[in-house]
């Protein structure tokens, strides 16, 4: 199986021997009680909202806050020089459900990446996999990316950027999928057929999902600063001095 995503260099100067071993020595006395939390791998496959033709493989490191809500940290790719590109935050069908019509929008269903074969844990063995997947295919995800490197940026610019998962057939790309497939040494149709079994949320994809039908642009507005008056900020009371 081939790992090869032949990333670009990040900017800056390599990374120091001091520096390293000082992150040794802090990672003996440290927690990471939130990273250690992290318990699976998932991978899928993004596009931003507003654009379907900028399309991305998101590989997902995820951990359960609770039995109905799990977050997900987004990396580019499963290597240890990845880029941390964004966020997932996964729910159960009766936490959207309590969500106002506007929030819904925001997020999507996981229901045909799950059949599809399309959203799956590299390197775990089919029996324990689809006993989670089951769960997944009812759930709904709100993602945001904050690095666009489909575009070839090599920093984080810009705003946080609102994406969504595939809906149907015919929407990812075929370079996208055989690239994945061959990297993580998977075969779609194989995952697809085996899913044909399992269910979706139990009152259906709600029609507010995935941007309602429609594309969701995430923009920035200039608007005036709220201030309390009565109360001087903290800026200016140092100001004083």
């Amino acid at each position: 199986m081939s790992t090869n995503y032949g990333q670009p260099r990040v900017p800056g100067e390599p990374t120091d021997t001091a520096t390293s071993v000082l992150e040794t020595v802090k990672s003996t006395v440290q927690s990471f009680g939130p990273i250690n939390k992290i318990h699976q791998h998932l991978c899928a496959f993004h596009f931003y909202s507003h654009d379907m033709t900028r399309q991305v493989e998101a590989h997902h490191y995820c951990g359960h806050q609770n039995e109905e809500m799990r977050q997900c940290l987004i990396y580019d790719s499963p290597e240890k020089n990845a880029r941390l590109i964004g966020l997932e935050y996964v729910i159960s069908e009766n936490l959207f459900l309590t969500l106002p019509d506007e929030e819904k929008r925001l997020w999507h269903s996981h229901f045909y990446e799950v059949k599809s074969g399309y959203f799956f844990m590299p390197n775990v063995p089919s029996p324990i996999e689809h006993k989670d997947m089951e769960k997944i295919c009812k759930t709904y995800g709100k993602v945001f990316h904050f690095w666009q490197v489909d575009r070839g940026d090599q920093l984080p610019l810009g705003i946080p950027q609102l994406m969504m998962a595939l809906t149907r057939d015919g929407q990812v790309y075929d370079h996208l999928v055989q690239g994945c497939a061959e990297r993580m040494g998977i075969d779609f149709e194989k995952e697809r057929k085996s899913r044909e079994y399992m269910t979706g949320p139990t009152h259906g994809v709600h029609p507010l999902a995935n941007g309602g039908g429609k594309g969701l642009v995430t923009r920035v507005r200039e608007v005036e600063l709220k201030s309390d008056s009565t109360t001087p900020s903290p800026y200016a009371i140092r100001a004083s001095v």
